[in-house]
């Protein structure tokens, strides 16, 4: 008797052989190895946005270090100078190095998104794992979903900051609560997919809770559908920060972010192009690498 005869055999329900019902895609998961996650960020296209995110990411981690002024340092006479080997993105109407508060301001953005989506994310999966398993619960958690959702992330984000107030506290909020119907219902959708397969049928029938077959079957068969929503939420955050900050209702100044360090060079375009150039450059490879990974991650699920 072969490997396959003694797990089909241990599994032989109310005399019905499972060997007799043709193997689903969702079977074929369960049991072969799949690609993990990591693997997406090193080739293709993945390569490519994992380089750019990993360089702006040093960049703000390390970059600051080797600056020879503070962010909110005013220069003596330093007035709108141009790009130069002291000042590589030139300075600004206040005397203060571009560069500098654009490197800062790639740690504020890094800081808020990464705290800012993964506690959407994680609060997300947490409704949708346990509301589509609770009778009643299911309903309400939609109708929430729906009234977030009917709102576009701008608009969300400009009617909170009305009621919280600018700052960067707030714009982490906005993030949370933009992506927590995203991956709710992703994972709702995962959940009422692959409860209904034979595997997770033999689980139920075998004695598993509701719990371990959600945390066992439901959830790991997910991960795929999570990382890439997940790297397309990080990029959504980056440009909701930027966009909030542009309009002057995000990060408070003087602390730099690049949307407000964008938004302060837009009327300095002719005299320092790079006041504007320099932030946006950023905002862009963030968003792009952020996007490539998502990218990569979908197209290693549809090769499996």
């Amino acid at each position: 008797m072969t490997t396959t005869d003694l797990s089909r055999d241990s599994v032989r329900v109310d005399g019905i052989d499972p060997g007799l019902v043709p193997e689903s895609p969702a079977d074929r998961d369960e049991i072969r190895p799949r690609k993990t996650l990591y693997r997406s960020l090193f080739h293709g296209s993945g390569l490519l946005g994992t380089v750019l995110v990993l360089a702006v990411v040093a960049a703000g981690v390390l970059g600051p270090l080797f600056t020879s002024y503070g962010a909110e340092q005013q220069i003596d006479g330093a007035y709108l100078l141009p790009p130069s080997v002291d000042h590589w993105f030139g300075t600004d109407d206040v005397n203060r190095d571009v560069l500098t508060r654009v490197l800062v301001g790639i740690r504020i953005d890094l800081l808020i998104i990464a705290v800012a989506v993964p506690v959407g994310a994680a609060v997300g999966t947490l409704v949708g794992l346990v509301s589509v398993s609770v009778r009643g619960l299911d309903a309400l958690a939609q109708r929430v979903f729906d009234v977030i959702l009917a709102f576009p992330a701008l608009i969300l984000g400009i009617a909170l900051t009305a009621i919280l107030g600018p700052g960067t506290l707030t714009i982490g909020i906005i993030i949370a609560i933009a992506e927590i119907p995203v991956f709710g219902r992703l994972v709702r959708t995962s959940v009422l997919r692959i409860r209904e397969q034979p595997y997770v049928e033999a689980a139920r029938v075998s004695g598993a809770s509701t719990p371990r077959i959600l945390l066992k079957h439901v959830f790991p068969n997910s991960v795929e559908a999570l990382g890439v929503q997940f790297a397309l939420s990080l990029s959504l955050g980056v440009f909701i920060e930027g966009a909030l900050s542009y309009l002057g209702i995000g990060v408070v100044p003087p602390t730099p972010s690049l949307g407000g360090v964008l938004a302060a060079g837009n009327s300095y375009l002719e005299t320092n192009p790079w006041f504007s150039v320099g932030p946006l450059v950023i905002i862009s490879a963030l968003v792009l690498g952020f996007y490539l990974i998502a990218q990569s991650i979908s197209n290693d699920r549809r090769n499996l």
